[in-house]
C-alpha cells in the first residue's frame, strides 16, 4: 500500500513537470515569433575632408526681372498671361493716365509756340548783324537782339527737354519687356490702380540658373569664386554641377552669414525657378566638412523639448539616442553631439519603432 502511495506520488510529480516544461517552452517559442519592424539604416555621414556643406536656397533664373511703374494710374491693358513667351519690346501693360496726356499736348504747344518765336528772333538777329557791319545800328541795338536771340534759344530748348521727360515717363505707363522671356507672374488686374513701386509683372530669360545661398563665417575663408558646387534639387532628385559666381565680402547686414551665388552648368533637368537646392562645395583646402555629422531632417525624433534618432544597436534593435543639433541646410541637420562615425541609425521605419525593439534592416 504504501509502495502504491509512492508511485501515484511520483507519477503526479513528474506529469506535472512536463507541464510546465511545455509552458514554458510555448512562451519561448511566442517571443521568437515576435515580427521585427522592418526598418531602413544609413551611416554616420562625416562628410569629405575637401567638401562643405554650404546651404541651401532657391533656383531663380539668372536673368530676370520684376517691373513696376513710377506713375498712378488705371490698368488700361495687360495683353500677357503667366507663361507667355516675349520677346525685347513688347508691351506688357499699359497704364491710362490722363493727366500725363494733358502735360504732353501743353509740351507739345510750348514747343510750337517756342519754335516760332526762334525763328523769328534768328531772322533778327542775322539781320541786325549785317546792319552793324554797314554802320545802320548801335552796339545796343545789336546786344538786345542778341539777347533776345538767346532768350529765346533757350526757351526752345528747355521746351524740348521737357518733352524728353514727358517721354520718359510714358516708359512707365506702357511698361515693354526688357529682353527675350517669359512671363512669370502677373500682379495686377485690368481696372486696377497701379501704384508707384508696386510690382505689375516679372519676365524672365530661360536658360541660366543659380542658387542664393548663405554660408557660415566659420566656412567663408575656403571659398572663393569660381570653386566647384554639386547642387541637389530634392524636387528632381537629381545632382547638378555649377561654380561659385559671386561671393559677398561682408555679412554686416546679413545676420552674421554671407550670401552666394551659385551658376548652375547647363543640364536637360526639368529645373525651373523657386525649387529649393542644397549645396555642396569642392574646397582646395583640406579639414573643412571632416566633423560635420549630418542627418535627413525626417530621421529625427521630437519628444517635448528633446529631439533624438533611433540607432541601430547590438542583436538589432532600436535604440534612442539624444542630439545636440546645429544648423539646417535644406533637407539635412548638423549633429553637434550624440552621434559619431560609425554609428548606424535609423532613416524609416515601416512600423513602430520603441527602445529595445527589434528591427530587420531593409
Amino acid at each position: 500500500m504504501k509502495n502504491t502511495t509512492i508511485y501515484k506520488s511520483f507519477i503526479l510529480t513528474a506529469s506535472l513537470g512536463l507541464t510546465l516544461m511545455g509552458c514554458g517552452s510555448d512562451k519561448k517559442q511566442t517571443a521568437d515569433t515576435t515580427a521585427a519592424v522592418p526598418v531602413t539604416v544609413a551611416d554616420v555621414d562625416t562628410g569629405d575632408s575637401s567638401t562643405i556643406l554650404a546651404g541651401s536656397g532657391q533656383i531663380k533664373a539668372v536673368n530676370s526681372a520684376t517691373l513696376s511703374t513710377r506713375m498712378m494710374g488705371y490698368v488700361e491693358s495687360l495683353p500677357v498671361k503667366i507663361g507667355q513667351k516675349v520677346n525685347k519690346g513688347d508691351l506688357l501693360i499699359s497704364i491710362n493716365n490722363v493727366d500725363l496726356r494733358a502735360k504732353k499736348a501743353q509740351v507739345e504747344a510750348s514747343i510750337t509756340e517756342a519754335t516760332v518765336a526762334f525763328n523769328n528772333a534768328k531772322k533778327d538777329y542775322e539781320r541786325f548783324q549785317n546792319l552793324f557791319k554797314e554802320s545802320s545800328a548801335t552796339q545796343k541795338e545789336l546786344d538786345d537782339m542778341t539777347a533776345r536771340y538767346e532768350m529765346a534759344k533757350a526757351r526752345l530748348e528747355a521746351a524740348n527737354q521737357m518733352k524728353n521727360e514727358v517721354n520718359s515717363q510714358f516708359a512707365y505707363a506702357n511698361i515693354r519687356a526688357p529682353f527675350n522671356g517669359v512671363v512669370t507672374n502677373t500682379y495686377i488686374d485690368e481696372g486696377a490702380m497701379a501704384n508707384p513701386g508696386v510690382p505689375l509683372v516679372s519676365v524672365e530669360s530661360p536658360g541660366g540658373f543659380e542658387v542664393e545661398a548663405k554660408v557660415a563665417e566659420n566656412n567663408i575663408s575656403a571659398i572663393k569664386v569660381g570653386t566647384t558646387a554639386q547642387v541637389l534639387v530634392k524636387a528632381l532628385d537629381t545632382t547638378l554641377t555649377g561654380e561659385v559666381s559671386e561671393l559677398s565680402a561682408s555679412a554686416q547686414n546679413t545676420g552674421g552669414q554671407y550670401i552666394m551665388k551659385v551658376a548652375l552648368d547647363k543640364t536637360e533637368a526639368k529645373i525651373l525657378s523657386g525649387m529649393y537646392a542644397t549645396i555642396r562645395l569642392e574646397t582646395e583646402q583640406k579639414g573643412y566638412g571632416n566633423d560635420m555629422v549630418v542627418v535627413p531632417s525626417k530621421a529625427l525624433v521630437h519628444k517635448g523639448q528633446l529631439t533624438g534618432v533611433y540607432t541601430l544597436g547590438q542583436d538589432n534593435v532600436a535604440l534612442l539616442r539624444w542630439l545636440r543639433l546645429g544648423e539646417n541646410y535644406g533637407e539635412e541637420v548638423e549633429v553637434l553631439s550624440g552621434l559619431s562615425k560609425g554609428d548606424q541609425y535609423i532613416v524609416s521605419a515601416e512600423g513602430k519603432l520603441y527602445n529595445g525593439v527589434k528591427v530587420s534592416i531593409q
